[in-house]
């Protein structure tokens, strides 16, 4: 009699456990189809992006505010824009606020291309910085390396090179900062300049950037509202 009362009390713990750990196990498989649930519903939202894009070509001006920018762009049907669309590069200008201690980023399709004409890129540079005063122009082209950069106060070219399968601009005396970036330039019509060279180069124009200016792919916006600049046309042509 007690063997068999033991026998009993042994298959009712028995039953007892499989009953918990049946239990045990859907809790789990409804949790995780719920987690699944609302992973796929909210599948559609966009990633975080915590730091903005870096654009091929860009403009750093110093110590002017968005609307003196956007005057001397001539820029017309201007509207807000946030930092992120707007380095992205789709308008043809985009004017950023006033980062960084009052530098200003422009950037879009209407920048000049060196790669394309570099005496057009001299002519732009040269009379909005006659306009502007301290502008700074960047250029690393991803697929060809095609690179440039430049320094003007107030309308005259302090330092810039570019390159675009050959050297079509040196003009000033080499910065300690490109020295410090480790950047080579070559003069018009040396063979030395290499494909290697080439991607260095490319490579280390945000490095140059952040040491003249700053690299906008690198910059920490403080509030929503200095995250909005300003994108549209230039109506000057």
């Amino acid at each position: 009699m007690g063997i068999y009362v033991l026998i009993m009390l042994n298959s009712a713990a028995i039953a007892i456990g499989l009953g918990v750990w049946t239990w045990m196990v859907a809790m789990n498989r409804r949790v995780r189809r719920e987690q699944n649930w609302f992973t796929e519903s909210f599948s559609f939202l966009p990633p975080k992006q915590e730091t903005p894009p870096r654009p091929a070509c860009w403009l750093a001006v110093r110590s002017v505010s968005t609307e003196a920018v956007k005057s001397a762009l001539g820029l017309d049907r201007a509207a807000p824009c946030s930092w992120i669309e707007g380095l992205a590069g789709s308008h043809e200008f985009f004017i950023s606020p006033r980062v960084h201690g009052g530098w200003v980023i422009v950037t879009g399709l209407g920048l000049p291309n060196p790669s394309d004409d570099v005496d057009a890129t001299f002519l732009f540079l040269t009379d909005l910085s006659r306009k502007l005063g301290h502008v700074q122009f960047f250029y690393a082209e991803k697929f060809s390396r095609h690179h440039a950069w430049a320094r003007l106060d107030e309308g005259c070219v302090t330092r810039a090179y570019a390159w675009t399968g050959e050297t079509v601009w040196n003009q000033g005396v080499k910065t300690l900062p490109e020295n410090a970036a480790g950047l080579r330039t070559f003069g018009y019509g040396e063979p030395t300049a290499t494909i290697t060279d080439a991607d260095s180069n490319f490579e280390k124009v945000p490095q140059l950037a952040a040491r003249w200016s700053l690299d906008p792919a690198e910059v920490k916006l403080d509030s929503l509202r200095q995250s909005i600049g300003l994108a549209g046309e230039s109506a000057l042509g």
